[in-house]
């Protein structure tokens, strides 16, 4: 087992890397939490591929659990979702004595994080990720949110979880759209802070030699997350690095409506034309948009942005988070492995999309 420490002031937790942990996750909770009723937040593909074998691997540690399944997909992600979760933890008796268990992608991890984190004030969770992208990134650090209608992961906060266990087996049954979605999160990494992650990358002959070495990439990308986020737990400077390929990404996904990219598509088209335009304007070492275009390609990712209305992308992206009063704090690229924090004005932005 691989263990990572996310040190934090407050609120420092494990992340354990495993491949088929079920039972470990059984004896953690029946050494930590004892005793608590304990509430399992997924979808209704997950429920039957696995959550029914991990309730009752807990119940037989004497737990009272309930499941709560969403339907799966970004649009979940969302307010009216979020007031039947809270519904169901009421049904539940839930108190802050018990406990949740967030076992989906990012849209589980993030809509079950918010949840936890606003319901009575708080409730302790753990996240067990099963996407690559919320195993590489979605899971640590603590950020959970959901969506409104004019945006994506407007209405959010930062609760940290107890802990994260991340099973790699859980990869083996993604459909290779969703796996190439979380590649674009592991390509990011490697495009902000270590370059090493591109050549490992353009050097698998498939995904399965891709899926074999797929637990040395989860742990590599957790510790970059990890760092970064002990710096900046609250993403008021540092942490911002690694939204690379996010503000047009969040903006293209929400102007489809969440239906024609996924994320971590979005974001890869994001990456690409961030850099196309900080090369041309001499911000870029000339050829990094060719070597992240090279590595999109092999992995099925889009690169290039079809044709949207500007004022609507423009009018999105003035709602980032990373904006504050007449800037916006864009991330760019110097070259591969090295990812800076530029600030722009709103006014500018239109130069860099």
């Amino acid at each position: 087992m691989k263990i990572i420490e996310v040190k934090l002031k407050d609120n420092s937790y494990k992340i354990y890397i495993e491949k088929n942990i079920f039972e470990k996750i059984a004896a953690y909770l029946k050494e930590n939490h004892e005793n608590k009723k304990i509430l399992i937040v997924t979808d209704k593909n997950l429920e039957k591929l696995y959550v029914k074998a991990l309730n009752k691997t807990i119940q037989d540690k004497n737990f009272k659990t309930k499941i709560i399944s969403i339907e799966p997909g970004e649009k979940s992600k969302s307010i009216d979702t979020l007031k039947k979760l809270y519904e169901d933890f009421t049904n539940f008796n839930l108190t802050r004595g018990d406990l949740i268990l967030t076992f989906g992608g990012g849209v589980v991890g993030d809509l079950g994080g918010f949840a936890a984190a606003t319901y009575l004030r708080g409730i302790p969770y753990i996240q067990i990720p099963t996407s690559l992208l919320a195993q590489v990134d979605s899971s640590v650090g603590g950020k959970v949110a959901v969506d409104l209608p004019w945006g994506k992961n407007l209405v959010g906060s930062f609760y940290q979880p107890k802990a994260v266990f991340i099973d790699p087996e859980l990869l083996k049954t993604l459909d290779k759209r969703f796996l190439h979605d979380g590649l674009a999160e592991v390509i990011k990494y490697g495009c902000i802070r270590d370059e090493s992650i591109f050549r490992t990358l353009m050097n698998y002959k498939d995904d399965e030699e891709l899926l074999e070495n797929i637990e040395k990439i989860i742990y590599t990308c957790c510790n970059i997350k990890k760092k970064v986020v002990e710096s900046d737990e609250k993403d008021l400077g540092e942490r911002m690095i690694l939204n690379f390929g996010h503000t047009l990404g969040h903006a293209v996904e929400e102007y489809f409506n969440y239906s024609k990219y996924t994320h971590g598509e979005a974001v890869a088209i994001g990456m690409a034309e961030i850099t196309r335009r900080s090369e041309e304007l001499n911000i870029t070492k000339i050829g990094t948009h060719n070597f992240i275009k090279k590595i999109l390609m092999k992995y099925g990712l889009p690169y290039k942005r079809i044709e949207m209305d500007k004022e609507k992308i423009l009018h999105t992206i003035k709602l980032d988070k990373k904006s504050s009063g007449e800037n916006i704090n864009l991330i760019l690229l110097n070259k591969i492995g090295e990812g800076f924090i530029k600030k722009v004005s709103i006014k500018e932005i239109e130069n860099y999309i």
